[in-house]
C-alpha cells in the first residue's frame, strides 16, 4: 500500500548543478541550484529552476547566460557552500579557493576545478510561481579529458558526480552500474 505524503518538491535522483554567472560588475559568482535537467534533445538544452531572490536569478536576466557545473565528490564542501552563501554579500571563489574562467562562447564563468561544464545561451523563461524556469541552449560541453572513457566520452565513475535528496537535505554518491540502457529491458519486448 502506498501513503500519500502530498505535493512537495521530491523527486529521485535530484541533480547537483552548481550555475556559474557574471554579475552586472562582470564579477563571477556560483550558486548551487538542485531543481533542473535535460530539457531537449534537439537543439540540445538544459533548464534550472530559481526564486527571483537569488543573486544568480538577475545575473541570468541581465547576461543571459549560464554555465552548469558538476562538482565531483571531492568538492562537496565547496559545492554545498555554493547554496548557503550569497554572490550579494561574499565572493564565493575567493572563500572556496575555486577558480573561475570565462567562456569564450556564452557570457558567463565555468568553474575550472569540475570535471564536466555545460556552456548555455539563454533562450526561454517561464514564469511558474515562487520559481522562474530558465532553458538554456547548451553552446558547449567541457569535460576534464583524465574524466572520459576510451573514447573520449565522459565517464561517470571517473567524474564522481553527487545527487541531492530532497527530502532529507542530503548528499549521496552515485553507485554501480546496473545495466545498459535500451537493452536489458529488451527481453520483456514482444
Amino acid at each position: 500500500m502506498k501513503k500519500s505524503i502530498g505535493a512537495t518538491t521530491i523527486i529521485y535522483p535530484t541533480p547537483v548543478f552548481i550555475v556559474g554567472t557574471y554579475d552586472k560588475d562582470m564579477e563571477p559568482n556560483a550558486m548551487n541550484a538542485a531543481w533542473g535537467g535535460i530539457s531537449c534533445s534537439l537543439p540540445p538544452c538544459v533548464s534550472i529552476s530559481l526564486r527571483e531572490a537569488t543573486y544568480t536569478h538577475g545575473n541570468i536576466v541581465e547576461n543571459r547566460a549560464f554555465t552548469i557545473n558538476i562538482p565531483s565528490e571531492e568538492h562537496i564542501k565547496q559545492a554545498d557552500y555554493f547554496g548557503i552563501a550569497s554572490g550579494r554579500n561574499e565572493d564565493k571563489f575567493a572563500a572556496s579557493g575555486l577558480t573561475p574562467v570565462k567562456s569564450e562562447l556564452v557570457n558567463a564563468p565555468y568553474i575550472k576545478e569540475f570535471p564536466l561544464i555545460l556552456e548555455c545561451k539563454l533562450v526561454d523563461v517561464l514564469e511558474l510561481g515562487l520559481h522562474t524556469h530558465f532553458t538554456g541552449e547548451i553552446m558547449d560541453i567541457k569535460v576534464d579529458e583524465d574524466a572520459t572513457d576510451s573514447k573520449g566520452n565522459p565517464d561517470i565513475e571517473k567524474i564522481k558526480p553527487f545527487l541531492y535528496d530532497p527530502s532529507f537535505r542530503s548528499y549521496y554518491g552515485i553507485g554501480k552500474s546496473l545495466g545498459k540502457a535500451f537493452s536489458i529491458g529488451k527481453s520483456l519486448k514482444r
